[in-house]
């Protein structure tokens, strides 16, 4: 069972997760994009050697898990960013992988996660079914599971992206964060209060067919949410009830906005088009919510994190041609 006792990162952590992560990654940009003729700040995760930011928790979590024990072994259940961010994380640091992806994976990620040597694991037909095999498998084994947000090292690694952002571009008001489990935008509040910027707005972005998160801050149990399919696979499921993000977006009280699928996939065609960028539909969540102006704010100096590149090469071609 899912840990419901996680506590949030503490300076310590957030401290290795900077010393590790600036030890192993260069820091992406942040730039400024014109969205339908809005400039915007757009910082470039998508650049991350795994193509997401996850890679940031990965290293985070893997570091803290072999300082505790130098020979062990760390599982995940991932939709793919959390999964290539463990594993390549586990060939950076030198650890033992095995990653548990669903059966309805994007096939890129999956692609990509068979190129390196960890034990790659397909079950379910969900986030869900693949994270209760992988909690399984890690009792079984008696290794650490590594929640992709339910982890205080994980979410420390994730705070480091909107460090960066504060530290190159000030003048941001309005950080508009696209969500699944909670991971990156825990880690950005996270950040925010530790370095005064509470002045800084945050909205929180779901794609309106699979907003796990949003419901369950409105009372709801994750068996009670239902889920449609989505192209933000990344954003898709995931949840726990009792999460340590839940309460960490909680306490914030920061406003929801749920993305219709068409936006979602259309900014993607529009990214490429405008932009010359490719987006995973877990980053342009965040991109329409901002052109479509579901955040209802037209005059902030408004950012987001373009949080991945990992989209299927056949479902880009076919979003190009709609």
């Amino acid at each position: 069972m899912m840990n419901t006792n996680v506590p949030p990162p503490t300076e310590q952590q957030l401290e290795a997760a900077r010393r590790v992560i600036g030890d192993h990654l260069v820091p992406t940009p942040t730039v400024t994009l014109s969205l339908r003729g809005r400039p915007v700040l757009t910082k470039m995760e998508l650049f991350q050697p795994t193509g997401a930011f996850k890679i940031r928790g990965a290293l985070a979590a893997i570091d803290a898990a072999l300082k505790s024990d130098p020979t062990g072994a760390v599982i995940a259940s991932s939709a793919g960013n959390h999964g290539l961010g463990i594993a390549h994380a586990a060939m950076l640091l030198g650890a033992r992988a095995t990653v548990v992806v669903p059966e309805t994976a994007s096939a890129a990620k999956v692609k990509k996660l068979r190129s390196y040597d960890i034990e790659l694991i397909q079950h379910g037909n969900s986030y869900d079914d693949a994270q209760a095999f992988a909690l399984a498998l890690a009792s079984e084994r008696s290794i650490r599971f590594l929640s992709p947000f339910n982890d205080p090292d994980v979410v420390a690694g994730q705070s480091t992206v909107f460090e960066e952002m504060l530290h190159q571009a000030p003048e941001l008001e309005h950080l508009v964060v696209s969500v699944g489990g909670g991971g990156l935008i825990s880690g950005s509040l996270i950040a925010r209060e530790a370095h005064g910027r509470t002045d800084i707005q945050v909205t929180a972005v779901q794609p309106k067919n699979s907003s796990a998160l949003y419901f369950a801050l409105q009372g709801m149990t994750m068996a009670e949410i239902t889920h449609l399919p989505t192209i933000a696979d990344g954003l898709a499921g995931g949840g726990d009830d009792g999460a340590m993000t839940n309460a960490i977006v909680a306490h914030h009280q920061i406003p929801f906005v749920l993305v219709p699928e068409a936006e979602i996939r259309s900014a993607v065609r529009e990214c490429v088009e405008q932009n010359g960028l490719v987006m995973e539909g877990s980053a342009t969540a965040s991109y329409a919510a901002i052109t479509s102006n579901l955040i209802n704010d037209t005059s902030s100096r408004v950012g987001f994190i373009a949080c991945g590149r990992n989209i299927a090469f056949d479902l880009l071609q076919s979003l190009l041609a709609e």
